[in-house]
């Protein structure tokens, strides 16, 4: 996981390839279904993340903590 020292920035952790499986899974659908992110995204870099990996973002609202999906893509 990696933070960052801007708190408008969230939080961002590569998923497992069997995690990403099994999070589709419990999500009902395929993989390439969810929102893309660019390989050249700050924080994609910053993690070191590939084309086709999966990253969790965290989301942490008063009270509730939301986890959010990204497919990462090349960018054109």
């Amino acid at each position: 996981m990696v933070a960052s020292p801007f708190k408008l920035v969230l939080e961002h952790e590569i998923v497992s390839d069997a995690d990403a499986k099994k999070i589709a899974k419990k999500l009902k659908t395929n993989i390439d279904k969810f929102p893309k992110i660019l390989d050249t995204d700050p924080q994609v870099v910053k993690l070191g993340a590939k084309p086709g990996q999966l990253i969790a973002i965290h989301r942490k609202d008063p009270g509730v903590e939301y986890m959010h999906y990204r497919l990462v893509t090349k960018s054109a």
